[in-house]
């Protein structure tokens, strides 16, 4: 099989582990040029690298078949956009695009040209989050919390769209029913985005999640529980930690799952690889990320309602 032609929008914080990733895959792709609106930053990986570097994305266009957008949010649409019309199979970093009205675009553009959009939601790919899905049958109760220290970048967007989405995609992806209700309040502390928020959703089959999600904390925590009959379990995305407590006679008992821990990113960029591969459906495609959006964006839309009423 020849290898795949790729090419790397944006080499940023994150967009720099992604080339890393890419690098180690040689075996499977070509890196045929990056680029990023940092000339310096941009020539700098090239040059560790060793990958040509272009100063305008568009003229990557019918050089690859595959494209890797780690752009800035605002900037999602327009990129995207540009390689699904150029016949580029699209791995975009999440939140998808900034309205719901751009991701439904980006999918119809996909479908129209028969191409892969794959989007960064990177937590579907953690080891111990594949661990529980065959013991999570019916949950009751979820509570997520998702902190991280003041990053610094991703500050065009709030809290909600940078850290809690991730835990929307995954409880959507858990619960297949209907939202019933949602109740949300944030704050912005250090910037004019929400930098904290405490979510509560109600699905109509009577689940209910809650939450957390910080990006000025002092400790680094990303965590589920999951709460369903006569069993809870508890994962630590960080640690691809996973542990089942179930209710045997008057004990609960804990057991350890067995987890082979390997790195989400590397097998989320693999997986869009043999998706184009192998013309198959991302686990992650633009429906599944724009429902994510969808959420997230109402709750971004209570909270700041909730902010100007007080």
């Amino acid at each position: 099989m020849n290898k795949l032609k790729v090419g790397i929008v944006g080499v940023g914080h994150l967009g720099s582990r992604h080339l890393k990733v890419y690098s180690e895959l040689s075996d499977k792709i070509e890196i045929v040029g990056i680029c990023d609106s940092n000339e310096a930053k941009g020539k700098e990986c090239s040059s560790l690298y060793n990958v040509p570097y272009y100063d305008n994305y568009k003229n990557l266009a019918g050089k690859i078949e595959a494209v890797n957008i780690c752009v800035p949010t605002e900037s999602h649409f327009e990129v995207g956009k540009f390689f699904l019309e150029n016949n580029t199979h699209t791995f975009i970093e999440k939140p998808i695009t900034t309205t719901v009205e751009q991701a439904e675009k980006l999918i119809k553009l996909s479908e129209k040209n028969k191409l892969k959009l794959q989007v960064g939601h990177i937590e579907r790919f953690n080891s111990a989050f594949q661990s529980i899905l065959h013991f999570t049958k019916k949950p009751l109760f979820i509570e997520c919390h998702r902190l991280n220290h003041f990053p610094n970048r991703s500050l065009d967007i709030g809290v909600v769209m940078d850290l809690m989405i991730h835990d929307i995609d995954i409880i959507l992806g858990l619960i297949h029913s209907p939202i019933k209700d949602i109740n949300a309040i944030g704050v912005n502390v250090l910037t004019n985005k929400e930098d904290i928020a405490s979510v509560r959703i109600t699905f109509k089959s009577g689940c209910v999640c809650n939450l957390t999600a910080s990006r000025i904390s002092d400790d680094v925590m990303r965590k589920i529980r999951i709460f369903q009959k006569e069993t809870y379990i508890s994962l630590d995305y960080v640690k691809q930690e996973a542990f089942i407590y179930r209710k045997q006679e008057k004990q609960i008992v804990k057991h350890s799952l067995p987890i082979e821990k390997q790195e989400p990113l590397k097998k989320e960029l693999e997986h869009f690889i043999q998706c184009v591969q192998d013309n198959k459906k991302p686990l992650i495609s633009g429906v599944e990320a724009k429902e994510a959006l969808a959420v997230a964006l109402k709750i971004s839309k209570i909270i700041w309602a909730n902010l100007k009423n007080t």
